[in-house]
């Protein structure tokens, strides 16, 4: 039993390849930058977040100090919260894993965070231990949390300007993106898609040519054929019987001619060079460049084989 062998580079599927291909590579790059725009987008949003607890932890630590002066005092929540905005201080400018935050690259942000570092470390260092609450200077800590405030405010705004710079950037990159998608589109509309088309409707007529010759030429001889044998059945005459054999071979003849006729339709289909191939062919060159595919053969358009080692 023969088996035939799958040829994934016949000439007549290749821009069929070239356009599928195309289509992913496309797809995939939209997707992957819709992702990364996505995922840039959403750290932007969490940094100005994250931000602006800072301003809410300073203020809340202010807040339970005078508590614990004057009222009752909540250890823990003036602990919790000094904590909180000691750590995320340095989250913010040097990045954290668990959290998914970036380092901070952006030289003007983290030189107001230099600025801010004194007055954090301040108040941790002197607010750490509870003990010595009782001969801290409230106003000198409402001093540090006023300029904490202030420069967190500045902070907090510089993390929204480079978001909607960000933003601006991946809106500009996807719009450059798409119109690229598009020229892409339209070139495979014109130099891949109508020529496939335009094969299509070549080899119709072609079968259709073969059909009518079948269907009408072949008929017409098959027919007279068979009238020619019913009559040299019974035609008693050797001078009229072979004069109907004449007549037979005259239409095998003519059947034959007809036969030859549909094998040049058939040759008819190799379809001239055009733009497409072109760019098949930059593409089989680049690849056999790289070592990737090994063309061996070329042939005619409608029965070329490449086949790749």
């Amino acid at each position: 039993m023969k088996i035939i062998k799958f040829k994934p580079f016949q000439k007549g599927f290749r821009a069929y390849y070239l356009l599928v291909i195309s289509i992913v590579a496309l797809t995939i790059t939209i997707q992957s930058m819709t992702q990364y725009s996505l995922r840039k987008q959403r750290n932007a949003a969490m940094m100005v977040n994250l931000a602006g607890k800072q301003r809410m932890l300073s203020q809340r630590v202010l807040s339970e100090l005078y508590s614990c002066r004057y009222h009752n005092c909540d250890y823990a929540e003036l602990k919790l919260a000094l904590t909180k905005l000691y750590q995320m201080n340095g989250f913010l400018q040097r990045g954290n894993e668990s959290l998914k935050i970036e380092p901070l690259t952006d030289d003007e942000i983290l030189k107001e965070f230099n600025r801010l570092e004194p007055h954090v470390e301040w108040l941790y260092s002197e607010l750490k231990d509870y003990q010595s609450y009782a001969n801290i200077s409230f106003t000198d800590v409402r001093y540090r949390t006023d300029r904490f405030l202030e420069i967190m405010d500045g902070i907090v705004m510089q993390f929204q300007k480079k978001a909607e710079k960000d933003i601006k950037t991946m809106m500009i990159i996807e719009l450059e993106l798409a119109i690229f998608s598009i020229v892409i589109i339209l070139f495979e509309i014109f130099f891949i898609v109508n020529p496939i088309i335009a094969r299509i409707i070549d080899q119709k007529k072609k079968l259709t040519e073969i059909a009518w010759h079948q269907s009408q030429v072949f008929s017409s001889h098959i027919k007279n054929i068979s009238d020619l044998q019913y009559v040299l059945k019974v035609e008693k005459s050797p001078e009229r019987q072979r004069e109907i054999y004449g007549f037979i071979m005259e239409e095998l003849d003519h059947l034959k001619k007809v036969s030859n006729d549909m094998e040049k339709s058939l040759e008819k289909t190799a379809e001239n060079p055009r733009p497409h191939h072109i760019v098949i062919k930059k593409v089989e060159d680049f690849l056999e460049k790289y070592n990737l595919v090994s063309y061996k053969s070329i042939k005619s358009d409608s029965d070329k084989v490449i086949e790749a080692k």
